[in-house]
């Protein structure tokens, strides 16, 4: 089994709904998303996939939620907009923009000590 990763960032502002403490209130983060996706085998030219490719899929999705109030975005209006939601939302968007891309995960970083991973 290959697996690669490549990781990126954007920032952005949230509240959590139904949460009792200090990130009820409105904050940002600027978050590090780290994506791994995998192959049991190696494509032509010996990769999983171009890392510029899988870079290129990542940078189209969270430059959809770069710089935004994530409350506001369709998804989170449904979906509290925590870590653990963040990195499904990701990992779904990549997945519905190359169906033939095999992902692993994706883990979203809030600050160097904190992270939710989702992953099938």
């Amino acid at each position: 089994m290959y697996k690669i990763r490549v990781r990126s960032g954007f920032s952005g502002a949230h509240n959590l709904r139904g949460y009792k403490g200090k990130c009820e209130e409105l904050h940002g983060h600027n978050w590090c998303v780290e994506v791994e996706a995998f192959s049991e085998g190696l494509d032509d030219a010996g990769m999983v996939v171009d890392f510029k490719d899988l870079k290129r899929l990542l940078k189209e999705v969270t430059s959809e939620i770069d710089h935004k109030y994530l409350n506001e975005v369709e998804y989170f209006k449904e979906n509290n907009p925590t870590s653990e939601n963040m990195a499904r939302y990701i990992y779904e968007s990549i997945s519905k923009k190359d169906e033939s891309l095999k992902l692993s995960s994706v883990t979203v970083w809030e600050t160097d000590t904190s992270s939710a991973t989702y992953s099938r």
